[in-house]
Order: structure tokens, then sequence, then C-alpha cells
């Protein structure tokens, strides 16, 4: 196994593209009041027939 270093090493320059001016897209949605809920996916309707099992 090596040891450190006895040369200590300085700071590394930037390289091109670190800098990027970068910009945030928005994701947000609008969604009317009268649309119906989303149906739960498998994992969560698995959970909730679990849950009711346990319940009995």
């Amino acid at each position: 196994m090596t040891g450190p270093s006895s040369t200590p090493r300085g700071e590394r320059s930037g390289h091109p593209g670190a800098t990027w001016n970068t910009q945030l897209a928005r994701t947000e949605h609008v969604i009317p009041d009268d649309t119906p809920d989303p149906r739960p996916n498998r994992a969560t309707r698995r959970a909730i027939k679990r849950a009711a099992r346990r319940k009995k």
C-alpha cells in the first residue's frame, strides 16, 4: 500500500463547459378541479388490500 504523496496537489483549473448557464424548466401542470381522481397504481392497490386483510 502506498502512503500519501509528499507533494501536495494544487487547485484544479476549470474545464470548458463547467460554467454553462442553465435554465430551469417549469414542470407544473394545471389540473381542473372537475377531473376525476387518478386510479392508484398496482403497488398502492395491493397495499390497500393487504391493510384491509390485516384489519379483519
